[in-house]
């Protein structure tokens, strides 16, 4: 039961509020906030941790006074010194990179109530590819929500709008470019031509199969294991200096066993096992060395420059083409979620789906007891 002078009161939609006061001093008025929980003793619990909070940090008080007063670029700065310690480093320098060069000179002069969707959003878009886009948004979404916890204030989530949701047209290699491409490729088989195949009888990221190990691979079962990537990323204090970093998957799902084909194992035996890393003697392979090579036997097949990581999207095509389960595919690929998978993997072809429309009109004329193709 509620005491007077409490300020905790059962809302209409059976949940507990419990309010308390602070004031500012620029408004000139009061300022309350609220904390919500299931049952009277709960929400007493937790209108007692704020307050307490408030009189143990008074800088955070000083702050909650007014939070309108709170500028998104003290509160990002805060955010990025907490991802710094708590995620890994490469993504630490991806969100710190996103912030201060698109998200700082739009926005470091409002507060966190002042961004909404009907911000500059749109110019600050103008021009960047989706994925940038989008990195942006979550950078924005997690600084705002950062603000949310720490300083109890209400701020909505950032949405996407409709002109950077388009998604772009992601090409995989036809049937004619594999054909030439494959052909190039176990013909005077080297390192560099190994890896691409791999990649195209697998779906390994870029940064996996620079990273790959010998002993990541079990040749007795026929089973490879991905425990590692690498990835290029920038030195802190030094705007052109880049470091080769090796880390751990991209996330949890990421480390994954998949199983490889006689094919493959043939071609990898012709190495041997004696260094560390497969394609990398001593230490990884350079992506930016194997980008280059792959880019240069394009070329030599007459096939149009196409981003490396095609070939990630033309095996997730043929599995899916060839008959695979989705639920398998994603797990080859490390996905988190199968919509993941065939959303963004896989491109169905043409003639795919002519076969699939020609089998559907010989059903349906099985289904009238005459050939669909007899009728006028």
């Amino acid at each position: 039961m509620a005491r007077h002078g409490e300020n905790i009161r059962k809302r209409k939609d059976g949940r507990w509020e419990g309010r308390f006061l602070v004031y500012s001093k620029e408004k000139g008025k009061r300022i309350y906030r609220s904390v919500y929980a299931g049952t009277y003793d709960e929400v007493r619990k937790k209108l007692e941790v704020q307050k307490n909070s408030f009189r143990a940090d008074p800088e955070k008080a000083k702050i909650q006074n007014y939070p309108g007063s709170i500028r998104l670029s003290a509160v990002a700065e805060e955010w990025l010194g907490w991802v710094q310690t708590k995620r890994k480093k490469s993504t630490y320098i991806k969100y710190s990179i996103i912030y201060h060069t698109h998200i700082e000179p739009y926005f470091k002069e409002l507060s966190v109530l002042e961004i909404t969707n009907k911000l500059e959003c749109a110019e600050m878009m103008k021009d960047l590819s989706v994925s940038i886009c989008k990195s942006i948004y979550c950078v924005l979404n997690q600084i705002l929500k950062f603000a949310s916890d720490r300083y109890s204030v209400t701020v909505p989530d950032l949405v996407r709008s409709e002109f950077d949701i388009g998604k772009r047209s992601v090409k995989v290699f036809t049937q004619s470019e594999q054909k030439d491409l494959i052909s190039l490729l176990f013909c005077d088989t080297d390192i560099f031509k190994t890896a691409i195949l791999m990649c195209l009888f697998t779906g390994l990221r870029l940064g996996e199969i620079c990273a790959l190990k010998w002993s990541d691979i079990d040749l007795e079962n026929k089973i490879l294991t991905v425990n590692r990537t690498v990835q290029r990323l920038p030195v802190e204090g030094q705007k052109t200096k880049t470091l080769l970093v090796e880390t751990l998957p991209k996330s949890e799902y990421s480390r994954r066993e998949i199983p490889l084909p006689d094919t493959v194992l043939t071609l990898l035996m012709k190495f041997g096992n004696e260094k560390t890393y497969v394609f990398g003697a001593n230490k990884p392979l350079e992506p930016r060395a194997l980008q280059y090579r792959f880019k240069k036997m394009l070329k030599e097949a007459g096939i149009e420059n196409k981003n490396f990581h095609i070939l990630r999207h033309t095996f997730s095509t043929n599995c899916i083409e060839g008959g695979i389960d989705v639920k398998s595919l994603s797990e080859i690929l490390g996905h988190s979620d199968v919509k993941i998978t065939l959303n963004c993997y896989v491109h169905p072809s043409m003639d795919t789906k002519r076969q699939y429309i020609d089998g559907l009109s010989k059903y349906y004329g099985n289904i009238c007891g005459q050939i669909y193709g007899q009728v006028n």
